[in-house]
């Protein structure tokens, strides 16, 4: 900052030692604002130079300061933004990546639960199916055995139908009892026939 003031001042004195020495050559030129042996043109430079030097000491000392803060502020408020928003990016870009594995695992999950349950309900109806085709077996079979049952009563009574039937036929056509050994030895021959 010193060496800053000290180069201004030295640039400001150059200055107005330059414009002395080419005076008198540029009022020959038709330049009467550089004939320093007028007073008043070289109480202006004077003036002119300690004004300009006020100037500068203002704003080298307190303006540019202040500005080189605000412009540092600046420079670190926005580094530190974007700081902040590179974190959050990153941290943004973790909670995508966490989530998406959490759906594929969640996804997992539930297709291997839904195979699990279809695999259950799948046991369970096979075991159903087994229930019903054993019981349908047993109940088919003793509907077999009553019929059978039924078949061999109704060929019994339908012997001693035939054999009253025949008793009654032969009485009337005869007009004689019929004998009723023969009558039932007969038509047990006959359903024998038949069964077999």
């Amino acid at each position: 900052m010193m060496k800053t003031t000290r180069a201004g001042v030295l640039a400001v004195v150059s200055g107005v030692s330059l414009l002395a020495m080419t005076a008198p050559g540029a009022y020959a030129a038709g330049m009467p604002q550089l004939d320093f042996h007028n007073p008043l043109v070289t109480g202006q430079v004077i003036w002119g130079g300690v004004i300009f030097l006020g100037f500068y000491l203002v704003l080298s000392r307190v303006m540019l300061p202040r500005v080189g803060r605000v412009l540092e502020d600046r420079s670190n408020r926005i580094s530190n933004d974007l700081e902040v928003a590179r974190a959050a990016k990153h941290d943004a870009d973790n909670a995508v990546a966490e989530l998406q594995q959490a759906r594929k695992e969640a996804l997992a999950e539930a297709q291997a639960n839904l195979k699990q349950a279809l695999d259950e309900e799948q046991r369970i109806a096979e075991q159903k199916l087994e229930e019903i085709n054993a019981r349908l077996g047993t109940e088919l079979a003793d509907a077999e055995k009553r019929v059978a049952a039924e078949k061999l009563r109704a060929f019994a009574a339908l012997k001693d139908i035939a054999a009253e039937t025949t008793q009654s036929l032969v009485s009337r056509l005869t007009g004689t009892p019929a004998d009723a050994a023969l009558v039932a030895k007969k038509v047990e021959g006959a359903t024998a026939q038949r069964t077999v």
